[in-house]
């Protein structure tokens, strides 16, 4: 006698890879982003010195009037040294990790982006040249739009969340990473070194040119993840399914 209530053996389920696919929403907001501040170099350009949101940058830049000690003087000291020499430091580590995991497509993803973030943000500095406000309290190079502290904190952050950060756990990481950045933009108008709009033009380049290259690397991402994964389980590197559509979109 056969028992009903039998059923058929159940795959073992494998630990989720990364870096898992992008959702579908990445190429627009990447794209937004990047016209967004393209937009914005183009209309300060045709006045740096008083654009249309001026005196917006103004009245913020005095509510960032001081004084500048105590814990806030820490918090931006802390924030500046991780837009420059930490900065630096995140960036070679995470590299090491990828080469010592032979993940080439992840390396070349980061390599790309922060050549590409590079270009960007000088490329705009070169062409707007817009004066930074009075008096900063930290040393400073030319142009002042967009922030490349926030412009690489912004691509950072993308960068982790794309190639470390299972699926499953991204909209914290996404929620924690926006906060960091807002608290970058802070900063950088706190020590008087950028204007409030060079900080969101800083924000959205760095965030949209990582975004947009996820896009374009995001198949040869999914497919180094499954590699990983298969080889860790010692199973056939397939993608499922509903992956392999989300990366074919």
């Amino acid at each position: 006698m056969t028992n009903s209530s039998a059923t058929a053996p159940v795959a073992p389920r494998h630990r989720r890879s990364t870096p898992a696919p992008p959702r579908a929403g990445v190429l627009p907001l990447g794209i937004v982003f990047v016209l967004a501040t393209v937009v914005m170099g183009v209309i300060v350009r045709a006045n740096a010195e008083q654009p249309p949101f001026q005196s917006l940058d103004e009245r913020w830049l005095t509510w960032m009037g001081g004084p500048h000690d105590g814990l806030y003087a820490a918090g931006a000291a802390v924030l500046n040294w991780f837009g420059g020499p930490l900065g630096v430091v995140i960036p070679v580590a995470l590299l090491i990790f990828l080469i010592a995991r032979k993940r080439w497509w992840s390396l070349l993803y980061l390599l790309t982006t922060y050549t590409a973030n590079i270009v960007v943000v000088q490329t705009l500095k070169n062409l707007v040249d817009r004066p930074r406000p009075e008096n900063p309290l930290v040393r400073v190079d030319h142009g002042s739009f967009p922030s490349g502290h926030v412009a690489g904190t912004a691509l950072l952050v993308v960068i982790v969340g794309a190639l470390l950060i299972p699926a499953a756990r991204r909209r914290a990481w996404w929620l924690g990473s926006a906060v960091f950045t807002v608290a970058m933009m802070w900063s950088r108008t706190w020590l008087h070194a950028h204007w409030l709009s060079d900080t969101l033009a800083g924000a959205m380049a760095g965030a949209g040119v990582a975004l947009l290259l996820w896009r374009v690397f995001a198949a040869r991402l999914a497919r180094e993840g499954s590699r990983q994964a298969a080889a860790r389980a010692g199973t056939s590197p397939t993608l499922p399914l509903e992956t392999q559509a989300r990366v074919d979109r």
